[in-house]
């Protein structure tokens, strides 16, 4: 928080209790609220708004790459689920099974969709018949079921809204391609949108999804330290495919079982984008992520029309102009409009009063920094500009952490003493379950987060066993 902006006292410091910080802002910026059962929210509309923006952003990638929206059931006949069974192995302890339909006992239980890979591959059985039907890629937007012990807004809960693609290819190449590239369209999700850095590479061995030949992942590092994984994507082989009898007829006339891929993001991009950028007075936004981009607030506009014209005004170009712009013209005091608009974060406060019309000025305030500016009425066509600066600048500090906050570890008193300070401790690595194991029991909760792409190698042994150990891995307390 900027020193010269005063603490709003309705919600707890960060630095006194983090997770009590997280969950008053979620609560005070209305962005959700808590429902009758255990880890089911409500959406409220600012939260969902923000969410949008994400789908948005996503939905024109998606397709630019191909993949098709499409809806699936809810629900899973509980025979239908049993036929991929690593996946049920990985999936169980979490379902939620509905047991009586119309007031009858069911014969075949269905589970509410905690994933829908098997869904998609009945699907597929269906519609893939020759290698000219493929690539088949199918994109859903729902909420899945996953009954959590612990949970918290946006993070982890037992429904939690997100997309999962799922994409059947002829070759593993060209499967394999493609859970790289849409790993690169998450991590663009972070550097274009929520200007949240991630950290992506492949998941170890322990840590991929249930039934994957090979899982990817973006991570993203929160300002307690503690790593959210914030998308993934999956070469599922054909493993599935083979489970639900998918075929199809081949360039050589001979009956063949297609790759598959799945890929996902959800709504802890919200989590990250309020931990990564929020303050002691709320919400952060970066502006292109923002529902609302500039708030003009009228100074004694009920006093004299001017003021309110002006702000209409503003407004107006500011719309033409591309910018989600809105007036508070309720009749709070100004005090409390700009308190409420910190809360909710947005990036540019606009200031219109009878004496800043006097001097053809307006007052800006960015809401990352606390920075004002005073400008003329005639530069209201710079604020686009002013914005993009904004964006740049919040992606920049967030950078900037993450780098401070990575870390060697050559021991395991530095593993440790890295995760228990908060960031990743990146080591040289060999692929062992059960060194991972005895690393989370070490360090009270570190995992291995991914073994990043391009990095550099700083050894040629594990320094926890001394084994040969050719890549280079990140442990960190996560979400």
């Amino acid at each position: 928080m900027n020193p010269n902006q005063t603490k709003n006292d309705a919600i707890t410091r960060q630095e006194d209790d983090f997770a009590q910080w997280y969950t008053d802002v979620c609560k005070k910026a209305e962005l959700m609220d808590y429902s009758s059962v255990k880890g089911f929210i409500v959406y409220l509309p600012y939260g969902y708004a923000i969410w949008e923006e994400i789908q948005n952003y996503c939905n024109k990638k998606f397709k630019e790459k191909g993949a098709q929206n499409v809806y699936l059931p809810l629900v899973i006949p509980q025979s239908l689920f049993a036929t991929e069974k690593e996946h049920v192995e990985g999936f169980a302890p979490e379902c939620l099974v509905a047991t009586i339909g119309g007031g009858q006992q069911l014969a075949d239980p269905l589970i509410i969709r905690p994933t829908s890979e098997i869904l998609f591959s009945e699907l597929y059985r269906k519609r893939v018949n020759s290698y000219r039907d493929l690539p088949m890629k199918y994109n859903q937007w729902c909420s899945v079921v996953r009954w959590e012990k612990t949970t918290r807004p946006f993070l982890r809960g037992s429904e939690f809204l997100w997309q999962e693609g799922h994409c059947l290819f002829e070759t593993e190449e060209q499967a394999r391609d493609d859970a790289m590239t849409m790993l690169e369209v998450y991590d663009s999700i972070g550097y274009d949108l929520l200007a949240v850095p991630f950290v992506k590479g492949q998941k170890t061995e322990h840590e991929k999804f249930a039934g994957a030949v090979a899982t990817y992942s973006i991570e993203a590092l929160m300002p307690d330290g503690k790593a959210l994984q914030s998308g993934t994507t999956h070469y599922l082989g054909t493993g599935f495919a083979k489970a639900a009898d998918i075929q199809f007829l081949g360039r050589s006339q001979k009956r063949e079982t297609p790759h598959q891929t799945s890929w996902g993001v959800s709504t802890r991009l919200l989590g990250a984008v309020i931990m990564v950028h929020g303050d002691d007075n709320g919400l952060v936004l970066p502006p292109r992520v923002a529902p609302i981009q500039t708030v003009i607030i009228p100074i004694r506009g009920d006093k004299v029309p001017a003021v309110m014209e002006e702000c209409e005004r503003i407004q107006k170009e500011l719309t033409a102009l591309g910018v989600r712009a809105k007036i508070d013209d309720s009749d709070h005091t100004p005090g409390w409009k700009f308190a409420e608009w910190e809360m909710k974060g947005v990036p540019l406060r606009i200031e219109v009063g009878p004496r800043d019309l006097e001097n053809g000025l307006i007052s800006l305030s960015k809401r990352y920094n606390g920075e004002k500016l005073t400008v003329g009425l005639s530069a209201v066509h710079e604020i686009p500009e002013v914005l993009e600066k904004i964006q740049a600048e919040m992606l920049e500090k967030a950078k900037n952490y993450l780098k401070a906050h990575i870390r060697e570890a050559h021991s395991w008193e530095e593993l440790k003493a890295i995760l228990d300070e908060g960031g990743y401790a990146k080591m040289m690595w060999h692929e062992d379950e059960e060194l991972e194991m005895k690393v989370k029991e070490y360090t009270n909760g570190g995992t291995a987060r991914c073994l990043p792409f391009n990095e550099e190698p700083f050894g040629d042994t594990c320094p926890l066993d001394g084994k040969p150990a050719d890549r280079v891995v990140y442990f960190a307390k996560a979400y």
